[in-house]
């Protein structure tokens, strides 16, 4: 059975980004919009997360631009007190089905989930078989490009001998019985996430062996706020730092200087640069864990021993080995977002991409020519070695630039938190606000200058 949907756009994901774009291009069009997943529902990857993650950023920084994630308050307890809120993974899974309510409501939006699309505009129910097409004017959304990878649905990436025990992350939640000894695999957010995890839950330090094969650098969560004068604060030092640098590793450590980045082990220089957010109270913990294996990646796990690149590393014949090293963000080759066949979302603005995805909806929304859609969003790309960090920096700083200069998309993405430099309406003037704003004219050119010197 085929039917055929008279839909203006079909957006492939229903994640993170396929959300943003279809809420903003709703809010601002008539169009119909058709959302296809092979997952149940909206949400993504939140939909099979680790029950213990939460976001790393702010919660409003992520989403929808039409709907706050979470009530915008600061924390009131523990040791993040003081800082926004950051939503759990049943928070974020509740916030994209009332989004998903909300757009079904508009009678424009129709999700068509544990379906695949087919290529050549047909989509297949992976339940029922049933066959949905749309029609050839319909334009193509691209929202699983940059689709993270999790180790829920991903083996892992090394050999398992008879008798090693390697599970992924999600089921750390679910072990009925301790072992000796814990291996975690990764340097990324999600093994920081489980070895600050495990420490909460009481595990010694030396219990843990932590298999990093390359030094992460991360942004101290708390200049990463929705606060003006603080996050542009950050970013006037960062612009200064970065136009006065000698060299990759000079910025970094200057950054380091200013609070800004943040390292587990001060006496080695870092090449991994993803950058996600760290609390310091986090630093302090992972730093208690003394058993850091960095011989390259791990190749074969079997009972009672890790094969890496660099070596063989012994370990407890009961070591449990949590998989944690998953590709979880994606480095394909920049496209223009705006193509004959499709519309393919990337981050605009560094190191916020469902601003980026709404902010496409918006543009797409508003304005007609496909030329001019791509001047004014240009994608960016996202971090993994320092020079790609900096690479993203002078691609998202100058699409800032590019877009923020239109009338319109600066008032829109001034009614949005998913914008973290957005000036409300009720911003108070203050002194720090004055000084930052001022650094990051003076510095922002010089820096994007020396930053494409230096990638």
């Amino acid at each position: 059975m085929t039917r055929t949907v008279d839909a203006d756009y079909l957006v492939v994901g229903a994640g993170a980004t396929g959300m943003a774009f279809t809420d903003a291009l709703v809010d601002h069009s008539d169009a119909r919009v058709l959302l296809v997943d092979r997952r149940h529902g909206a949400g993504g990857h939140w939909l099979e997360a680790y029950p213990f993650v939460r976001l790393h950023q702010s919660s409003a920084f992520y989403g929808v631009a039409s709907t706050l994630l979470g009530g915008g308050r600061l924390q009131e307890r523990g040791p993040e007190k003081g800082l926004q809120e950051r939503a759990t993974q049943a928070e974020i899974v509740a916030y994209y089905a009332r989004v998903l309510d909300r757009l079904v409501d508009t009678g424009r939006v129709e999700l068509l989930p544990n379906s695949e699309y087919d290529g050549d505009r047909t989509i297949t129910s992976r339940i029922s078989g049933e066959t949905v097409r749309v029609p050839d004017r319909c334009r193509i959304v691209n929202a699983h490009y940059l689709a993270p990878s999790i180790p829920a649905e991903k083996p892992p990436p090394f050999g398992v001998g008879d008798g090693a025990r390697v599970l992924p992350v999600n089921d750390l939640a679910r072990l009925e019985e301790a072992p000796s000894q814990y291996v975690v695999v990764g340097a990324g957010k999600t093994a920081t996430d489980a070895c600050v995890w495990l420490l909460g839950r009481g595990v010694d330090p030396d219990a843990i062996c932590w298999v990093r094969p390359r030094e992460p650098w991360m942004f101290n969560r708390a200049l990463i706020q929705p606060d003006l004068p603080i996050f542009l604060g950050m970013a006037a030092d960062l612009m200064q730092s970065a136009a006065e640098a000698a060299s990759l590793e000079d910025l970094f450590l200057r950054l380091e200087e200013h609070g800004i980045m943040l390292r587990i082990d001060r006496s080695v220089m870092p090449t991994m640069a993803k950058t996600p957010t760290l609390a310091t109270w986090e630093l302090d913990q992972l730093r208690t864990i003394e058993d850091v294996v960095r011989r390259g990646h791990v190749e074969s796990v079997s009972r009672g021993k890790l094969a890496l690149a660099g070596g063989t590393v012994g370990i407890a014949d009961d070591a449990l080995v949590v998989h944690c090293a998953a590709d979880g963000l994606k480095y394909p080759p920049l496209v223009p977002v705006w193509r004959p066949q499709d519309i393919t979302l990337q981050p605009i603005r560094a190191g916020f991409p469902c601003f980026g995805a709404a902010l496409i909806g918006y543009v797409e929304a508003t304005r007609d020519d496909d030329d001019e859609k791509n001047r004014l969003c240009p994608p960016s790309n996202y971090g993994d070695s320092m020079a790609q960090w900096a690479e993203m920096n002078v691609r998202g700083t100058r699409a800032t630039m590019s877009f923020i200069s239109e009338k319109d998309i600066k008032q829109w993405s001034d009614t949005t938190a998913l914008n973290p430099t957005r000036v409300r309406p009720d911003q108070e003037p203050s002194a720090a606000l004055d000084d930052a704003v001022a650094r990051v004219m003076t510095h922002t050119g010089p820096a994007v200058a020396r930053l494409e010197q230096l990638m």
